[in-house]
């Protein structure tokens, strides 16, 4: 109890010093939940010299300096405080410029006067400024802005602004472009909200001052080129990090001159990266995240990628999961440059193990994995940690051939188990299991940990930028340590955000369970956001990749990405690949009255919405018989004012054909129940009612349409975060899979194969499923027209 009131104690000591420097309550408790940033934080307060407070301005700046500051350039950071401190560097744009600089001098000598040219220290961007250039760039694209009204993309707008203005103020940059655009255009209006119609017409080119970009696009942020923040590899001499010792003494690790020029001999100075998964599940679309980061970069840079199974633990991985990975990256749009395995490597790990030893960083351990947990807590050394290096040897060689039995003995690293970091506490990097591996099969019976083998096969490999999640960053300094100790070269680290989504969970642990529980049908299961599910569903990896891109390269760790996010993108895309088509969930069955049963009149039907007259393709023939279906939801025995549905005497349009007016109604003997509607056909098409329905018709007397089945997905948790929640399984929504198996579509969805993808009017988007048969279309829907994200939910 004394060790909790201690801790509790400090964490309000820590919350009361970042309430002080001016943090909102919510930022200053966040940031007191991550250990890393409270002692980042609390460290740049000291040295700021701020530790009775300051103003609010300031704090945010400290704040960031605290997130975002480069690792290689430390002994600068003091300098950049005062700065700050001072208020010669005092807005983002300030600091955002002055990072970059401090980032790319590393640790060399600080040249003030560039530093200070280069984040604009001295400029003074006055209110009067601001407005000039804000009138200048409203004039220069007023007839965007007039045409376009609010749909007009501000943010290309104020980056007009910005590059004349560089260290302007931001938030009043926008303050003053909204009131320039409220006097030119007054209050926002209904029709500002619509999405714009697109011209027939080709577009006239326009200057690229004045460029429109309405915000039906994709958002800004998917302009911006997010590999920039990566240095080059030949800039890869200077520090990576700092590793502090117990003892007082810092590592400073960096690549020698001689170290880095061999490894640009061989990779002739190309970016090189690698995907790392482990084959121990099907891959979701946070590792589609990771996808698109690491051979993005690769790609971004002319370089290359290599697929690697982290195949160290042979318990847990299948040949199912190997195949899969290979064949959804390919699926995402990736091709590796080559794939690899870290088993590939085992020979020259346990190699390199061995020279640890003699080097006297490693050691043979025999302490249980209760003892080891319970002598970390402690931060006491293991009994057998200073034992002979030529005892270590003997027994390591023993371990290889099988003469200790599993779980007897591990080869530990001999890092620092007084750290504060716990990740120096002595790691494993080998243990004994009698088990066959997947692929080096049943040659090893020891097998390397992930914390020893994967900073090494970095190195073997020649890779550039090793990229992983935030939960590795305190990782990093075993991962130079060890790289140190054995004196081969060091890749560039760099941690970024996982990808966290609502409404689901991304833990494999947990898919696991739901798919070995049966809670769902299976890792493609639609519900799930396993690539395999949502490839299943309908998704594409274009609008995947767009929503991972959209989504950035941020260290802003703990974010929740509404799932609405991704659906805006995939619908962004279906609405440019999906052809359009009807068909009806619940029928209903309308009998035209004044049209002859053995008549049917071909109407024709738009697959796009901005369809040509003079383009045929673009149309199809839809059958308008006597006998037609509609939505059981789209009729009313009760007319209202706000309902545009059929009803009693009133007159509604079906979708391409004609109008038609309820006439009767054939009621079952419970005098309830709907069996049929009579309705009679405006043939001239006169009448101009306000509801629009989507219907299928009989294509012939007697003749049912084509009866397929539909299934409609919701969220498959109630709660935004259930990874949070204890009892999280008890959060599964009951309705997330509605399956209708008697549903009607048009019959030139007939020949439609496993994959296709259609828009159903009024319904959503919707992909044939693989459950499908020749007897019977099996359609998935994948998300439905209505867009909260598009409309402001960004």
């Amino acid at each position: 109890m004394p060790a909790k009131d201690e801790n509790s104690s400090d964490k309000e000591k820590c919350l009361e010093l970042f309430l002080k420097i001016g943090l909102d309550d919510r930022t200053a408790k966040n940031t007191v939940a991550n250990n890393k940033v409270t002692s980042n934080l609390t460290s740049v307060i000291n040295e700021a010299g701020v530790t009775d407070g300051c103003n609010r301005n300031v704090g945010n700046l400290l704040y960031t300096v605290a997130t975002k500051y480069p690792a290689n350039a430390l002994p600068h950071r003091s300098t950049l405080l005062q700065y700050v401190v001072s208020a010669k560097v005092k807005t983002t744009a300030q600091l955002d410029a002055a990072l970059t600089f401090l980032g790319a001098t590393g640790s060399e000598n600080l040249d003030l006067n560039q530093f200070e040219e280069a984040c604009g220290v001295g400029v003074e961007v006055s209110t009067e400024d601001i407005n000039q250039v804000v009138n200048e760039v409203a004039e220069e694209n007023k007839a965007t802005i007039l045409e376009l009204r609010y749909r007009v993309n501000v943010g290309v707008l104020l980056g007009h602004v910005r590059k004349r203005l560089p260290w302007a103020d931001a938030k009043v940059v926008k303050q003053l472009f909204d009131a320039k655009l409220y006097e030119l255009l007054g209050d926002r209006t209904a029709a500002d909200d619509e999405k714009p119609k697109k011209k027939k017409e080709k577009p006239a080119k326009v200057e690229d001052k004045a460029v429109p970009v309405a915000t039906s696009e994709k958002p800004p942020e998917e302009d911006l080129n997010p590999f920039l923040i990566f240095p080059n590899p030949d800039d890869n001499f200077k520090v990576h990090t700092e590793v502090p010792f117990s003892n007082g003494s810092i590592l400073r690790c960096c690549n020698t001159k001689a170290l880095l020029e061999k490894h640009l001999k061989v990779t002739g100075g190309k970016v090189l990266t690698r995907f790392p998964p482990e084959p121990n599940g099907y891959l979701h679309i946070g590792h589609a995240k990771a996808m698109f980061i690491d051979f993005g970069l690769a790609k971004d840079r002319i370089g290359s990628c290599n697929l690697r199974y982290d195949d160290t633990n042979p318990e847990a991985e299948k040949k199912e999961y190997i195949d899969h990975i290979e064949e959804i990256v390919r699926w995402m749009g990736w091709e590796p440059f080559k794939i690899t395995y870290t088993s590939n490597y085992f020979q020259e790990l346990y190699e390199f193990a061995v020279e640890l030893i003699r080097r006297g960083h490693a050691y043979v351990d025999h302490q249980t994995p209760d003892e080891i947990k319970e002598y970390r807590e402690k931060k006491l050394n293991s009994p057998w940690r200073d034992r002979p290096i030529s005892e270590s040897l003997k027994l390591f060689e023993d371990m290889r051939c099988g003469l200790i039995e599993e779980g007897k003995a591990t080869l530990r690293m001999k890092q620092d188990m007084q750290s504060d970091n716990y990740n120096m506490y002595d790691l494993i990097a080998y243990r004994i299991k009698f088990t066959p591996h997947p692929h080096a099969g049943d040659k090893w019976c020891i097998y390397p940990s992930y914390d020893y083998a994967h900073c090494i096969v970095d190195s073997i490999e020649n890779i550039t930028h090793s990229l992983c999640t935030l939960e590795f960053e305190t990782r990093r300094a075993s991962y130079y340590w060890l790289l140190h100790a054995l004196g081969i070269y060091q890749p560039y680290v760099w941690e970024y955000s996982r990808l966290n989504v609502s409404n689901t969970v991304m833990s494999k642990r947990k898919l696991n369970r739901l798919v070995t529980e049966k809670w769902v049908d299976g890792w493609d299961d639609p519900r799930l956001m396993t690539l395999a599910g949502l490839r299943r569903r309908g998704m594409t990896p274009t609008a995947i990749n767009a929503f991972v891109r959209g989504v950035g390269i941020t260290r802003s760790d703990g974010t929740l990405i509404s799932v609405e996010r991704l659906e805006y993108h995939v619908r962004e895309e279906l609405n440019k690949t999906a052809p359009r088509t009807m068909v009806v969930l619940n029928p209903l069955k309308v009998v035209i009255t004044n049209l002859e049963a053995n008549l049917a009149i071909d109407v024709d039907a738009k697959k796009w919405p901005d369809a040509q007259a003079d383009d045929a393709s673009a149309y199809y023939k839809v059958p308008f018989s006597n006998v037609v279906y509609i939505e059981r939801s789209d009729f009313r025995m009760q007319d209202s004012k706000d309902y545009y549905g059929l009803a009693p005497g009133k007159s509604v349009i079906l979708r391409y054909a004609f109008p038609i007016k309820c006439t009767d109604v054939i009621l079952a003997d419970d005098n309830e129940t709907i069996l049929e509607i009579r309705a009679e056909f405006d043939p001239s098409k006169k009448t101009k009612p306000k509801g629009v329905l989507h219907w299928v018709a009989q294509p012939s007397p007697g003749v049912y349409p084509l009866k397929v089945e539909v299934r409609l997905f919701e969220r498959l948790f109630l709660s935004e975060n259930p990874a949070e929640l204890d009892n999280w399984l008890s959060d599964l929504n009951p309705h997330s899979k509605v399956e209708i198996s008697n549903a009607y579509g048009l019959s030139l969805l007939k020949d439609a194969k496993v994959g296709d993808r259609f828009q159903f009017e009024r319904l959503g988007y919707f992909a044939v499923d693989q459950d499908s048969t020749p007897e019977k279309l099996v359609f998935n829907r994948t998300v439905t027209l209505k867009d909260n994200y598009g409309k402001g939910g960004k």
